[in-house]
């Protein structure tokens, strides 16, 4: 069996995905395939388990690092490709616009963000992607933009913490790409903040320390789908391709990392689940094919190669 047959055989949110980014099908053959992920699989299944306010588990974002709560749930039901203009979705999603709130943040409406900057570059994400445009955004904005490190990136814990982490930067500039792609003309700022983020990633290899080389983290090599707000080589890379252009030569090492973990029959493996409870899993056992990470090291390959 062929790669990419072997990938078509699976949930409609990772097909619609490999015809798009692996087959180049028409938008209108491939649309058909994504207008599947709300109706049925692993789509259909997270939206039906939101309750009548809108919360997914009665939590906003997932104590103790439960992942059955509003953030994680919107957060992969984005990374499934979810068609956002769908009638379930958009019920959905106008569900936790009017009733959800950030308990803990003075009673904020959900997409307004809170006060964490990786959580805050996740829900403007969600935002933009779902079409939750405006004043939230607005405030995740100015939250993030007052916030970058001198260095170009973000952390949690800063202010005491005057060096910012690889989680959080990510978490950040996913964010606002998401925005620019929804915002158009007039996110000149967010689009510079979000290359400034960029450029401290890209100035490490998405990997290395500036000071010594060395891998910063071992698990930042640890490739798992979904990535939650955990860094890894393959989320980054497959950020860079959502960016497009053309491919910066300090990705090199990275790239290197990631064909080396490519088994002898041309997949990748699941790596180590990261913790807490989940509604459902969507990728393999830890060391089985891993579909999800074959899908995204094969488009990040190909625009790689393309950008040779």
């Amino acid at each position: 069996m062929q790669i990419t047959d072997w990938l078509l055989d699976a949930d409609p949110s990772l097909r619609w995905q490999v015809m798009q980014d692996l087959l180049d099908e028409p938008e209108d053959v491939f649309r058909v395939e994504r207008a599947r992920v709300a109706r049925e699989g692993h789509g259909a299944e997270l939206l039906s388990l939101q309750d009548d306010r809108g919360y997914w588990n009665n939590d906003e974002y997932g104590e103790d690092g439960c992942r059955r709560s509003v953030m994680w749930t919107l957060a992969l039901l984005r990374r499934l490709g979810v068609d956002p203009r769908d009638p379930a979705v958009v019920r959905a999603v106008g569900k936790v616009r009017d009733n959800v709130t950030w308990h803990y943040w003075d009673d904020l409406p959900y997409f307004h963000g809170e006060v964490e900057p990786c959580i805050n570059g996740g829900v403007l994400a969600q935002g933009a992607y779902f079409g939750v445009v405006g004043e939230g955004s607005e405030r995740i904005l100015a939250r993030l933009f007052d916030e970058q490190l001198d260095d170009g990136g973000w952390n949690c814990e800063a202010p005491e913490s005057k060096r910012s982490s690889f989680d959080t930067t990510l978490c950040v500039v996913e964010g606002l790409l998401e925005y620019e792609c929804a915002a158009g003309t007039g996110a000149e700022r967010a689009a510079e903040a979000r290359r400034r983020g960029e450029e401290y990633l890209l100035e490490r290899s998405l990997f290395r320390r500036l000071s010594t080389g060395e891998v910063v983290e071992r698990r930042y090599l640890n490739f798992s789908f979904p990535p939650y707000w955990f860094y890894d080589v393959l989320r980054a890379l497959d950020h860079f391709r959502s960016v497009g252009g053309p491919v910066d030569p300090r990705l090199a090492p990275a790239l290197e990392e990631l064909v080396s973990r490519r088994g002898d029959d041309g997949r990748w493996a699941a790596g180590i689940a990261w913790p807490g409870e989940t509604y459902l899993h969507v990728d393999a056992p830890e060391g089985e094919p891993s579909r999800w990470n074959t899908l995204r090291a094969l488009r990040v390959l190909r625009w790689a190669d393309a950008g040779d």
